[in-house]
Order: structure tokens, then C-alpha cells, then sequence
């Protein structure tokens, strides 16, 4: 399986770290995020990655270029920013039309990676996508979920005042390829998967909760408690609800 991991955005409210380094560069524990997929995705085992860039493109190719893993890297740049649907579709080609993760890169997480993929293959009939799930501390800020008993998701509340729960989409998914049709349906380079096209596929998303560390450190305070929070072993045991 192959993977894409959005690491483009500029990370305006991680300013003033993200004036000069890119977002995916951001360290934690002086690990840069990015080496933490990259070890995350290749050793769950994803053969190839694809990297979309844009602000301070520079740096993310030179950092790739000294990775471990860059034989196994694409790049891809983005003059304007394509939105996630958007990157998912101008790069359709790459994705050799068949299943793929999509991750967006500036989360700090330590998920199954072959249990995702494994509850991908076995999900229920008709359904042609899976999506990570987590427990927040913030449900305000994210897109809460609902499930029925099968963990089919049945309802998506994207960043509402008061929503039903604490369980959050964790911005990682496997698609079928069925899903690139609806994404070109859009008709336009611009489309973001939240709100244009996972929506579309309510009762059609199987949801598997992580056990494990999960946070986005889209801003200087969620940054300042990963680094308090996140404990990395060598060998970290990665767990994935109803998978062990």
C-alpha cells in the first residue's frame, strides 16, 4: 500500500517557530514530526510515501534527501495549495488505483499502522473507507464522531460547540479507489476531504479507535503539552482498539 502525507500547510498558529521552518519540520523531543511518520508508515509497512510541499519547500526537500527512507519518497510541490481532496486528485496516477492511506502529517501519533489496514481489509460490505478515530481533550476543535454498534460511522459533527462526544476523526484514512470518482465529481483543483467528500460517505466509513497517542500540534500549546505528554520508546508497542 501506498501512502500520502500531507505535509504542505504553512502552520500559521505555530508562528513564530513556522516563519522560518516548515510545519512538518517542527521538532518534538528534537525529532522533526515528519521522521516520526516516515518511521511510522515504512515500518508498518507502506512501501512507497508521497510528500506534498509548498511553504518553505527547500527545506523538506533537503531533509528528505538525508532521510534513511528517501529511496522510497516522492515529492510533489504545490504553487497554490491544492486542499486535501485536492493533492488526493492531482496525483490520482501515483496511487496505481489501488487501496491508499491518507494522513495529514502535522498530527504526533503512534497508531497501528498494520492494524489499520488490517481492519481496512476485513471492514464491513460496502464500505470503502476506513478512518482513524481518538478520544480528545477538545471536541470543539475537531470533527466528533458517532458509530453504531458495527463502528460504521452515522454521523460527523466538524468543529461544533457542543457536540455529542469525545471521539474525533484522527485525520488518517484508507480509500478505495471508488472514492477518487467522487473526488473529481467536485469539478474544481480545490477540494477538501472534510467537508466535500467524507460527509458524502456517512454509513460507509468503518472507524477504528487507537489506543495510543494522538494529538495535533497545530498550535504553540498543543506543541508544549506533546512535548510533556508523548513518550517515545525504542520499540513502542502500538496498540489499536479491537485489534490486539
Amino acid at each position: 500500500m501506498r501512502a500520502l502525507l500531507l505535509a504542505a500547510g504553512i502552520g500559521s498558529r505555530l508562528r513564530p517557530l513556522t516563519d522560518t521552518m516548515p510545519k512538518c519540520l517542527v521538532r518534538v523531543h528534537d525529532k522533526p514530526l515528519l521522521d516520526y511518520w516516515l518511521g511510522l508508515v515504512f515500518e508498518g509497512g507502506i512501501e512507497r510515501v508521497l510528500l506534498n510541499t509548498h511553504w518553505l519547500a527547500e527545506q523538506v526537500r533537503q531533509h528528505v534527501a538525508n532521510s534513511p527512507w528517501r529511496s522510497r519518497i516522492d515529492l510533489v510541490h504545490e504553487d497554490e495549495l491544492l486542499g486535501t481532496g485536492g493533492t488526493v486528485l492531482a496525483n490520482r496516477d501515483w496511487f496505481q488505483n489501488e487501496a491508499f492511506l491518507v494522513a495529514h502529517a502535522d498530527n504526533l501519533t503512534d497508531f497501528d499502522v498494520p492494524g489499520l489496514i488490517a481492519a481496512h481489509n476485513r471492514r464491513p460490505k460496502g464500505h470503502v473507507m476506513t478512518m482513524l478515530g481518538f478520544q480528545t481533550d477538545d471536541p470543539s476543535s475537531c470533527g466528533i464522531l458517532e458509530l453504531n454498534a458495527q463502528n460504521t460511522v452515522v454521523a460527523f459533527h466538524e468543529k461544533v460547540k457542543k457536540p455529542p462526544g469525545n471521539l474525533a476523526n484522527g485525520a488518517v484514512y484508507i480509500f478505495e479507489p471508488d472514492v477518487m470518482v467522487d473526488i473529481a465529481g467536485v469539478g474544481r483543483a480545490f477540494v477538501d476531504l472534510s467537508t466535500e467528500i467524507i460527509p458524502n460517505y456517512i454509513g460507509r466509513i468503518l472507524c477504528v479507535e487507537t489506543n495510543g497517542y494522538h494529538r495535533d500540534i497545530g498550535n504553540l500549546e498543543s506543541l508544549r503539552r506533546a512535548h510533556s505528554e508523548f513518550k517515545q520508546k525504542p520499540h513502542q508497542e502500538r496498540v489499536v482498539a479491537g485489534l490486539s
